[in-house]
């Protein structure tokens, strides 16, 4: 099967959509290691990621700015070969704040993917979109799931200096091989039809845009502070079954975000046949019992409390973009979706302060995720004030 632009532009999106969510989480895994190499406290070394975690929030909008004003392509390629570097340069410093500067790096590059990538697989998709969007989506999750098992491998085979450099490297080899493609005039941009938009009165769309963003804050905390915590959870509450290595508790938070993933493919099959309001308010339900769950359990019951309430994060997705998509005013759509990824990960540098709080004043987690529950159920009775939507208002936006 001839590699077309259209499936080039499948490929690299895919890849990079693997690459940021694996980039972003695999250092929750390697900071365990830190502490004892560098002799250092977790609430100490965990913040470095704060100034990131920032940039990876902020630059969004002007990342994809930029792709509109220079190249979609050229910025896709300065994506990979940025983070890529970036990640090997945290792999051969030794000193707290230059790992805080390479850490930035990866946060810098990595703000290019969500506001260039994903509208550009769109744009080259000409047929089956939202099943082209799931797939996507999966691939993200994915690399949730795989920053945790090579971070580990990497760590307790190599040296947590080779979890940094090994993925830095393949990353920066994509990005090479991309831009060989683009110079080659392999990957051009298509024009995908866009979809009808479904009539909206402004009340609708002001109410469903402020409930909605409140929705993205709190679901960002709760996305950030769980990626963020379960390593370190899993490292206290169930020590005796991961043992000492990096490689059990890389190998159970895998396990977590793999299941996720294949939600979110469940999620798209819901959101494309039946009403998003329910399936969005479900959702967030399902969220407040399983994070109670986390903050109370303990042994197998942690990792199912854990698989569920990211599944229930993640299925979600769809239904999320879908309602984003079908109320946006048309021209402004990426500005729409720019702003959802600056909430999005925005959150991040406050969950790296809350989890780092937390621990030094609480010990655990318990108060974390209690937290995180009731702002859930707080959000699930807001949720029930979004307007009914018609069934046959669909649009294509599934996949984070």
């Amino acid at each position: 099967m001839p590699l077309t632009s259209a499936r080039l532009s499948l490929v690299f999106s895919c890849l990079g959509h693997f690459y940021i969510h694996m980039f972003t989480a695999f250092f929750f895994v390697i900071v365990l290691t830190l502490e004892i190499e560098w002799n250092r406290p977790y609430d100490e070394l965990f913040p470095l990621w704060t100034l990131g975690s920032v940039l990876l929030g902020v630059l969004a909008i002007p990342a994809g700015r930029l792709g509109d004003a220079w190249s979609v392509r050229g910025m896709m390629t300065l994506f990979f070969i940025g983070m890529g570097a970036a990640s090997i340069v945290c792999g051969l410093i030794a000193e707290p704040i230059p790992l805080m500067l390479g850490l930035a790096g990866i946060g810098a590059f990595g703000a290019i993917y969500h506001p260039i990538g994903v509208p550009w697989l769109i744009r080259n998709t000409t047929r089956n979109t939202g099943k082209i969007l799931a797939v996507n989506g999966v691939f993200g999750s994915l690399g949730n799931a795989g920053a945790g098992i090579v971070a580990g491998l990497l760590i307790d085979y190599l040296s947590w200096r080779a979890a940094f450099i090994v993925p830095g490297v393949l990353c920066l080899v994509t990005g090479f091989a991309m831009f060989y493609y683009v110079a080659a005039g392999r990957i051009v941009d298509g024009g995908a039809a866009d979809n009808e938009e479904a009539a909206a009165s402004r009340a609708d769309v002001v109410r469903v845009f402020a409930i909605i963003l409140v929705a993205l804050f709190v679901g960002g905390m709760i996305y950030h502070s769980t990626q963020g915590a379960l390593p370190k959870l899993f490292s206290v509450r169930l020590a005796d079954f991961v043992g000492e290595g990096a490689t059990g508790i890389g190998a159970l938070v895998s396990i977590v975000y793999a299941v996720g993933a294949v939600m979110q493919l469940a999620g798209g099959f819901l959101a494309d046949r039946y009403a998003l309001k329910p399936i969005y308010i479900v959702s967030w339900f399902a969220q407040v019992f399983m994070l109670m769950a986390i903050a109370l359990a303990a042994g197998i019951g942690l990792v199912g409390a854990a698989i569920l309430s990211v599944m229930a994060n993640h299925g979600m997705l769809p239904a999320e973009n879908m309602l984003l998509y079908r109320y946006a005013p048309k021209k402004h759509r990426g500005l729409v979706f720019g702003i959802k990824f600056v909430i999005a990960f925005g959150t991040g540098p406050l969950s790296v302060l809350l989890i780092s709080w937390v621990w030094a004043e609480a010990g655990g987690f318990t108060w974390l995720f209690g937290g995180l529950s009731a702002a859930a159920l707080a959000l699930f009775a807001l949720l029930w004030a979004l307007p009914s939507e018609p069934r046959k208002a669909r649009a294509v936006g599934a996949g984070d």
